[in-house]
């Protein structure tokens, strides 16, 4: 049975705004999101719910379909006030639900590595919105695993999750420290493909089956060195007009899918 929160000046409601910043969801090991197709995504994905929050007042066509999968054994669940949730929501046009999960403890070692692996390195992303379009990509485009790296942005920022689209809980998603995910790659015998201007292939005329990586930086700085220096492949996307260089999220899909196209059968 859910309890009622009619106040938006509630300790819990307070608790839920305050997790929206990094340093809070950081120090009780959560992450926040918002929407019903994302938390019914977290969901089947398996992440284990602290709290479900909803709020009829508000509740979306979609939000109405899943409300018997919102009562989950162990969670707390809560149905707050349309005012209430409304100081709680990130969104315009909120669908009246919101949930804490404990984000799953990934390793490296868990991963199961196939031969023919296809990865994402998204290194020091400073735009939740890049990174959530580069998730829903990575998704789309059935790569094995993603992994974030560097200083950038927060993988459980709940604009992340929005802009995933739920993606984020579909594949294994892990922050990783850049040597030991370098180290990895060489133990797994994974190639490494990075982008620049300079390279002499165009990315269509590059190898991209087989155990591969696609390392992407952030579009004002590029990659770190010491990305740059590890990398087993260098490519380039044309360009034919004035621009000279394309959004990080459009270049990861053009990579991701050409490597798709080259496992086709």
């Amino acid at each position: 049975m859910a309890r009622t929160i009619d106040s938006p000046g509630n300790p819990l409601v307070k608790r839920l705004v305050r997790l929206r910043e990094r340093r809070a969801r950081a120090a009780e090991g959560v992450a926040l999101v918002e929407g019903a197709r994302e938390v019914v995504r977290a969901l089947d994905g398996g992440w284990r719910p602290r709290l479900i929050a909803t709020c009829a007042a508000l509740a979306s066509p979609a939000a109405a379909v899943h409300a018997d999968r919102f009562d989950v054994a162990g969670a707390e669940r809560v149905e707050l006030s349309a005012t209430a949730f409304a100081k709680v929501s990130l969104r315009q046009h909120p669908d009246g639900v919101v949930a804490l999960f404990e984000p799953p403890d990934l390793d490296l070692a868990d991963l199961a590595w196939p031969d023919d692996g296809l990865y994402l390195v998204a290194d020091g992303l400073e735009k939740p919105g890049n990174l959530g379009a580069l998730l829903r990509t990575a998704d789309a485009a059935g790569a094995d695993a993603v992994f974030v790296t560097g200083r950038g942005t927060d993988l459980h920022n709940p604009n992340v999750v929005r802009a995933s689209m739920g993606s984020l809980f579909s594949r294994p998603v892990l922050a990783v420290e850049p040597d030991e995910l370098r180290a990895a790659f060489r133990r797994h015998a994974v190639r490494l493909v990075v982008t620049s201007p300079g390279a002499d292939r165009d990315l269509w005329d590059a190898d991209l089956r087989g155990p591969t990586a696609i390392v992407l930086g952030t579009e004002h700085e590029g990659l770190a060195p010491t990305w740059l220096e590890a990398a087993d492949v260098r490519v380039r996307v044309p360009m034919q007009g004035l621009a000279d260089s394309l959004n990080v999220a459009t270049t990861g899909a053009l990579l991701l899918f050409e490597a798709r196209r080259q496992r086709r059968g």
